[in-house]
């Protein structure tokens, strides 16, 4: 009993941590979305060996017009993805990629506060209390509106990231050149396998557990 007693202690500093690193987290993200570092022009690095699938490949990055040119090879060089001016393809994915990641961890310092807050309840023998049902309430909900943000961002961001490697990317296979397509509209994405909207969905459904048992709990009490 004495193990079981600790655990909602242990979960709560567990969550404080990993809040407070989410703050920290946020607060760097922040300072990178102001100072905005550059590419530096003519950065170049490589060839590096990479494994890819097994087989053996390479990655570097050249100067080239002012800008530095990207290239992956792989499949022993059957398969080469040339990116042209590299420094912008940073640009975007900071642009698209940087708001995305912090509003990710906004989300996760909200989620990690909530949890904290209700083991301290649990550690208190405060489970079934008003309280705790609308924590655990509040903790589905905001899995649920995740799960449409997130993939909404995701398509943001790969739309953005696809447009910039269409017209500056280009793939060889086999000494076959091939251009990427250019992105589509996002459209609305129901993120029904995703696991924020499931694990939302489960908290819902234990949350109604917590009702029924504050139910329950407050008719014993009457009855007493």
């Amino acid at each position: 009993m004495a193990s079981v007693a600790v655990l909602p202690r242990i979960f709560r500093w567990v969550f404080t941590a990993l809040e407070v690193f989410c703050v920290l987290a946020a607060i760097s993200i922040g300072l990178a979305i102001l100072i905005d570092p550059k590419l530096p022009a003519g950065t170049e690095f490589g060839p590096l060996a990479i494994d890819f699938a097994g087989q053996p490949g390479s990655v570097a990055l050249r100067p080239a017009n002012g800008d530095s040119d990207f290239t992956v090879t792989a499949f022993r060089g059957s398969i080469v993805l040339f990116v042209e001016k590299a420094g912008g393809l940073v640009e975007v994915a900071k642009r698209y990629g940087l708001p995305a990641i912090l509003i990710t961890t906004i989300f996760l310092i909200a989620l990690f506060d909530l949890l904290r807050r209700l083991f301290r309840n649990v550690g208190r023998g405060q489970s079934f209390t008003r309280q705790s049902v609308y924590f655990v309430q509040f903790i589905g909900v905001s899995l649920i509106v995740y799960a449409f943000v997130a993939a909404y961002l995701e398509g943001w961001f790969f739309v953005a990231m696809l447009g910039y490697l269409s017209e500056h990317a280009i793939v060889t296979i086999s000494g076959t050149q091939l251009h990427l397509p250019g992105p589509e509209p996002i459209g609305f994405r129901f993120p029904l396998g995703s696991a924020p909207f499931l694990a939302g969905l489960l908290v819902l459904a234990l949350s109604e557990v917590f009702r029924q048992g504050l139910a329950l709990k407050s008719e014993h009490d009457l009855t007493v």
